[in-house]
């Protein structure tokens, strides 16, 4: 359900201190598209976040139009919305009955075209079907709410986690190397023990690098952080592009992943470069070398299937966890061409 649009209605209690309750609850739940009245302006103050006006059928933001809403009760609706298919950025689509068939249809026009297709929903579940309708889903949903208590029902929407195919990489050389300039990335965010970010020297084969999450002998635990590598090295980003090390910065959004494949979004906070003594390692993946170039201290650890293993204790012919990929890669996007990186 990642990059889905999820706008939450504030709008439709009577009451001005229930629709400012629901606005504050959708702030905590970490919720940023939120519609208001036009005469509830003064709830901007609660925090920073798009706030939409819903205005007789149509949806402005900073006082531009940027959707229309069409109520759907025959055929003929259906027929109006798809004609609005291109024609704007987009449209809300909303019943009292849903069925999923006419859902497909209004899919299958809006997928060729720039226009967000957008569905109306009052029930979690019902969210979660229009997202994944025909595999492709609906391009967002608009949360109807009425007690602020029921906006966590809807938090699974923006949770964003996702999966990332893991593959064994079997070690097959380890040899330290002199000092170099090495990236610290410290998120906004706890990972868990056998959780890291994928990092590499080649774009084919970003190895599962562990987070600080394990106490040592020697320093505390750091479980926001990844010592990541070289500043050479690719790292994965949420969006499924690889930027090197040396450009990662605070706000940025890479990707977390845990060594069954799951992955969730996390910020940036800081990303320090020092220089420190590093250690290159390689490995090998159906015959296919792959490598990455580390710092050589005993809390940076590879993650395993079932574990972590430390730099300092690993041996050739140990397997690490690793994503690899086909092709290659033109300024961080997957490209369909033959590259070869040593």
């Amino acid at each position: 359900m990642n990059n889905k649009i999820v706008w939450i209605r504030s709008d439709l209690p009577d009451k001005y201190d229930d629709r400012k309750e629901i606005v504050s609850a959708a702030l905590e739940a970490g919720f940023t598209e939120i519609i208001i009245r036009a005469e509830d302006n003064q709830l901007k103050h609660l925090g920073r976040f798009n706030a939409i006006v819903y205005d007789n059928g149509d949806y402005i933001l900073n006082g531009e139009k940027i959707g229309e809403e069409v109520t759907i009760t025959s055929s003929k609706d259906q027929d109006f919305a798809a004609t609005l298919a291109g024609r704007m950025t987009n449209v809300v689509i909303s019943t009292e009955n849903w069925k999923v068939i006419p859902l497909e249809n209004l899919i299958t026009v809006f997928q060729k075209t720039d226009t967000n297709l957008i569905v109306s929903s009052s029930n979690p579940d019902d969210a979660k079907l229009f997202l994944e309708t025909m595999e492709v889903g609906s391009d967002g949903v608009v949360i109807n709410i009425l007690d602020s208590a029921d906006v966590n029902k809807f938090s699974f929407l923006i949770e964003n986690y996702e999966s990332v195919c893991l593959d064994e990489v079997k070690i097959t050389k380890i040899e330290t190397l002199g000092i170099g300039d090495r990236v610290c990335v410290d998120t906004c965010s706890l990972m868990e023990i056998g959780e890291g970010m994928l990092v590499g020297s080649q774009s084919s084969c970003l190895f599962l690098v562990a987070s600080e999450s394990m106490e040592s002998e020697y320093v505390a635990s750091r479980p926001f952080r990844v010592n990541a590598g070289a500043v050479h090295a690719y790292i994965m980003t949420s969006s499924g592009r690889t930027k090197y090390l040396s450009e990662i910065g605070s706000g940025d959004e890479l990707l977390a992943v845990k060594s069954d494949g799951s992955a969730r979004k996390v910020n940036v906070g800081r990303a320090k470069v020092e220089k420190r003594p590093l250690l290159l390692i390689e490995g090998e993946h159906k015959d296919k070398k792959h490598s990455i170039v580390l710092q050589n201290a005993e809390t940076i650890r590879l993650c395993t299937k079932n574990s972590t293993v430390s730099v300092s204790e690993l041996k050739i012919g140990d397997c690490v966890l690793a994503r690899i990929e086909k092709g290659g890669r033109h300024f961080g996007r997957v490209i369909d061409e033959t590259i070869v990186e040593l």
